[in-house]
């Protein structure tokens, strides 16, 4: 104990780093599960956690302590993919990741050089419609010079991407966590509180955001290489869909932008959300998903381990756990109740929507009874 002290270590310090690498071993002995030739779904579900993982971990890397919101997420991943399309079947995933990567990275460089001068909702508006030029630019070159719209991506196999996405989200991990501690990450950060006085004091704003702006799309097509090959066949529209421009940040939003562990909460919690409203209930996803984010806008402005961190104990932070549980079970059960008249879309999408609203309340009910307390001793104490 004294030698603990002696170095400067808590027990939340030792503690976090220790459940982190055991949280890694678990989700890394995910394919064992299911080692037939067959993917189980708890293995393509993990793909698609992954992935979006490195979606978002990746933009708040630049756009959290920046401020600026960029909506190119879907241009880089669409490289990505597009990597795959054309050297797919004659190259190694590792190093179609790579060259998807290298891609975006030289796109990001260079688009981030001319763009990256524009601030606020210059940026966002310009890397929006940029998504919408590159999907038009190649549907011309498809259409016009190809002669062909859809084109097919050879596959490696689940149990193949989920260990190269697995890699790549613990290397952007440890990235984010370097550039948060270093003085790049300082200069970061300097430019989102004042770019002028950044700038004053001589960091070279430009270059620190092009940097920035281009690693993040690095990640990002990297990780598109790789989901390309879990696709059948892909066309313009799906490979630069705008859609993933907007969830990284819906993630990060929903998550935290505070932390690092926000992207992650954000990304796991989302993609699960996600994926069932699409297979169960596709044809009110799109509202589901929506007011579900606005209810965590209006109500949860930290997001989830924002509002966590504001709960003050570990009594209380286990009391939240177990009334959202117990929302989440009242969903399960709801839906079990809807079963028997025939009706039921998925256990797991009412627990998650019970859950996210019991949350929700619980935060709120906490954050007044311990406004109510603080009152009431305050008054005590006057007497």
């Amino acid at each position: 104990m004294n030698f603990v002290k002696s170095r400067g270590l808590t027990l939340k310090k030792a503690v976090s780093p220790a459940a982190a690498v055991l949280a890694l071993i678990v989700v890394g002995l995910i394919p064992s599960f299911n080692p037939g030739p067959v993917p189980a779904y708890l293995t393509i579900t993990s793909v698609t956690i992954l992935f979006y993982i490195v979606m978002s971990v990746s933009w708040s890397i630049f756009s959290g302590p920046t401020g600026y919101v960029s909506l190119a997420a879907a241009a880089f991943y669409g490289v990505g993919i597009y990597t795959s399309v054309l050297f797919g079947g004659s190259l190694p995933l590792p190093v179609l990741m790579l060259l998807g990567g290298v891609a975006s990275f030289v796109l990001a460089a260079l688009i981030g050089a001319i763009t990256l001068r524009l601030r606020g909702v210059y940026f966002t508006i310009f890397t929006f419609g940029l998504v919408q030029l590159l999907i038009s630019l190649l549907l011309w070159y498809e259409v016009k010079i190809n002669n062909v719209v859809v084109r097919t991506i050879p596959s490696v196999g689940y149990n193949t991407v989920f260990y190269a996405l697995f890699v790549l989200m613990v290397l952007v991990i440890l990235a984010a966590i370097f550039i948060k501690r270093s003085r790049f990450g300082m200069a970061l950060t300097g430019i989102g509180e004042c770019e002028d006085a950044a700038a004053h004091i001589g960091v070279n704003t430009t270059v620190v955001k092009v940097i920035a702006f281009a690693v993040t799309a690095f990640a990002m097509g990297a990780a598109g290489a790789a989901r390309a090959t879990t696709m059948i066949s892909v066309k313009p529209e799906i490979a630069f869909n705008v859609l993933e421009s907007f969830l990284p940040v819906l993630m990060v939003i929903f998550g935290g932008t505070g932390s690092l562990l926000g992207p992650v909460v954000g990304a796991v919690i989302f993609s699960v959300l996600k994926e069932q409203l699409i297979t169960k209930w596709p044809k009110w996803y799109m509202i589901i998903f929506g007011t579900v984010m606005i209810l965590a806008i209006l109500l949860l402005p930290k997001g989830i381990v924002g509002a966590v961190k504001e709960v003050p104990g570990i009594a209380k932070k286990l009391l939240l756990l177990l009334m959202t549980l117990i929302f989440a079970a009242v969903g399960y059960v709801f839906n079990s109740i809807l079963a028997a008249s025939g009706v039921a879309v998925s256990g797991l999408v009412f627990a998650l929507l019970f859950g996210i609203i019991g949350f929700i309340i619980s935060v709120h009910l906490l954050k007044h009874l311990m406004k109510k307390a603080w009152k009431g001793a305050k008054i005590d104490a006057n007497a």
